[in-house]
């Protein structure tokens, strides 16, 4: 058995505050992301490059590690001009992020997990399909007189909705699909730990609920966002249908309000999906000393008849949600590998012969008797291989748990 895989402790948080933008700000910030996304496709196709070359016969095999295009973005910034012009700490940062992205990549290929979505190698970044982001380092910024410098001389105001607790180590500064603009600052997170309380939980997701707790008073249902403003997607996806442009045409001006409108609808949809998930997060973090959460991947169910249904639910969202409230306040949140936890049984340990189907919503252990609905075992069995099953009256295991191994 899988022995849980602890969550990574959380020594940074980020700080996202809205951007007042002038057109020349606007005008500039346009003009570093173009160097800088050159500086991506550059990237992409040396990378591509090296890799054609190495599955040739001859053995001088080449490599493209962030020296190499650190080498290759100051021959350029020599040739070139208007690539000089810009900033140099936004176009390293934009190496890192592509080394960071390219190894991500090769080691998901390596490393491959059966039902495990690998990243894919990094892309070019085409002009119209791709938002601006420039990073800076804590060298290619300032902040000064509440407002946010940029290296280049590019001054932007800053919407302080609350102070920042430490000085930042770097900053993103970057555009949605609204056109808004936002910088978000990365600084060392501080622990506020709650009050122990004594108790655990067991975490299993699903699609019915979207999280189904050993606590029937932490259970978290479907909010239905999604479903809710679909009558409104539906409308604004017509009109977005009737004035798309022929081929070759440039979008009217009805044309780009329609998306802006759709837009805006699916940006709402996202908060209150983050919402719901970081309230319910803080309630069961703030109950719970330790949280056993399944470790459950839900792109797979992309690929079935119940996509959209868990694309509402918000799966993922409402995961990452829980554990980085757990990080923040101290509690001890342990991830548990999810296979087979439908089958197997939280009293006794025993394991059914077949995999149950969804349409069965409970659970008859055929070993020792015990009958519970099907999700709720799947949030015992979580407690029991997370080792934090309730000791029962004799202050001992129920017989046959499934304790994690030693690690």
């Amino acid at each position: 058995m899988k022995t849980p895989r602890a969550s990574k402790d959380a020594g940074r948080a980020r700080y996202t505050f809205r951007l007042r933008m002038s057109s020349t700000a606007r005008t500039a910030l346009l003009a570093e992301w173009g160097r800088c996304r050159w500086v991506w496709n550059e990237c992409v196709a040396k990378s591509r490059a090296v890799h054609a070359h190495n599955r040739e016969p001859p053995d001088d095999k080449r490599t493209c590690g962030p020296a190499q295009l650190d080498k290759m973005l100051t021959d350029a910034r020599a040739r070139m001009p208007w690539l000089a012009e810009g900033a140099s700490v936004p176009q390293q940062q934009t190496i890192r992020d592509f080394a960071k992205s390219r190894a991500k990549a090769m080691k998901d290929i390596e490393n491959r997990l059966p039902g495990r979505q690998r990243a894919g190698m990094p892309r070019p970044k085409r002009k119209r399909a791709t938002l601006p982001t420039l990073n800076c380092t804590r060298r290619g910024f300032r902040l000064k007189d509440g407002g946010l410098h940029l290296a280049g001389g590019i001054s932007l105001t800053v919407v302080w909705s609350r102070e920042l607790p430490a000085a930042p180590s770097s900053v993103r500064v970057y555009q949605d699909a609204l056109g808004h603009w936002y910088c978000s600052f990365v600084v060392a997170a501080e622990v506020q730990p709650y009050p122990a309380t004594g108790a655990v939980l067991g975490v299993d997701w699903g699609v019915k609920e979207t999280a189904t707790t050993t606590s029937d008073a932490h259970d978290l249902p479907h909010p239905q966002h999604g479903r809710n403003a679909q009558p409104k997607l539906s409308r604004y996806d017509r009109m977005v249908a009737r004035r798309k442009p022929r081929k070759g045409q440039a979008s009217s001006k009805g044309h780009r309000a329609a998306k802006k409108s759709r837009a805006k609808v699916y940006a709402k949809i996202a908060r209150q999906r983050q919402d719901t998930a970081r309230k319910w997060a803080k309630r069961v973090v703030r109950d719970h000393d330790a949280i056993a959460v399944e470790d459950f991947r839900p792109k797979f169910l992309s690929r079935t008849t119940m996509a959209r249904k868990a694309a509402d639910a918000a799966i993922g969202a409402t995961k990452t949600a829980l554990i980085e409230m757990g990080r923040k306040h101290g509690r001890d949140i342990r991830l548990v590998y999810p296979a087979h936890t439908t089958m197997d049984c939280a009293s006794c340990g025993a394991r059914t012969k077949h995999a149950l189907p969804l349409s069965e919503r409970t659970y008859t252990c055929t070993a020792c008797g015990a009958v519970s609905p099907r999700d709720k075992n799947s949030a015992h069995v979580m407690l029991v291989r997370a080792g934090l099953n309730p000791a029962g009256a004799e202050g001992i295991s129920p017989p046959g748990a499934l304790l994690p191994e030693a690690a």
